[in-house]
């Protein structure tokens, strides 16, 4: 089903605050899911894998231990959500001309937005390889250099970031609308609605309705 990327991106932030991440990351999540999904990527499908993924998981358990050397987490799989944000802080080491290693990955290509706003900070493009595949961002449009590799893997044991240069050759553009299947919409629901507050008795009475009395 196609929908606005407006839709995509409150759907996206409700169903993450429902599987307990901060408001904080809620937002980048949402931003992140709007981003791939405006570029027809299967950003709505990857935030439900790694909401049930990591769904009960301590924050601590996937985000990187250190920051010195290759990045990885204690025992569990990085978190892309966790990695991307922990990028954008550390943007500045790819200005210097270093490349940043992250080891053991989850659904790496939900880094890809936050590598993009690191390139904004950066006004250059930015080189994001895993699984063979090569995908630079200026931001705005994104090249896969092997459309034929797994984008969707679930997961990449090794994803580097790094500067790269100007591209002559057209981008993909991001969009005005993003397609998400109805079983993902439901699934992502299935999240949201964790942020609601369950019915009491007390609750029914003072919703719409005659409760327990009758006056007509």
């Amino acid at each position: 089903m196609s929908h606005s990327l407006n839709e995509i991106a409150a759907h996206a932030k409700r169903a993450a605050r429902g599987a307990g991440l901060s408001w904080g990351m809620a937002e980048e999540a949402a931003r992140a899911t709007r981003w791939l999904a405006s570029h027809g990527l299967n950003g709505p499908a990857l935030l439900c894998e790694v909401l049930a993924k990591n769904d009960g998981v301590p924050h601590v358990q996937v985000a990187p231990v250190s920051l010195d050397g290759d990045w990885h987490a204690r025992a569990c799989e990085l978190c892309p959500l966790v990695l991307g944000t922990t990028l954008n802080d550390c943007a500045d080491r790819l200005a210097q001309g270093d490349a940043i290693n992250a080891r053991h990955v989850s659904h790496p290509l939900l880094v890809i937005p936050f590598a993009a706003w690191a390139a904004i900070h950066l006004s250059q493009p930015v080189r994001v390889s895993f699984a063979g595949l090569r995908i630079d961002t200026d931001g705005d449009g994104i090249w896969v250099d092997d459309p034929q590799g797994d984008l969707n893997t679930p997961k990449a044991e090794t994803v580097t970031f790094s500067r790269t240069d100007k591209r002559a050759d057209p981008a993909q553009r991001p969009g005005f609308r993003g397609t998400v299947t109805s079983e993902i919409w439901a699934r992502l629901d299935t999240f949201a609605q964790r942020t609601f507050a369950p019915a009491t008795e007390a609750s029914r009475l003072l919703g719409a309705g005659a409760g327990l009395s009758d006056n007509d």
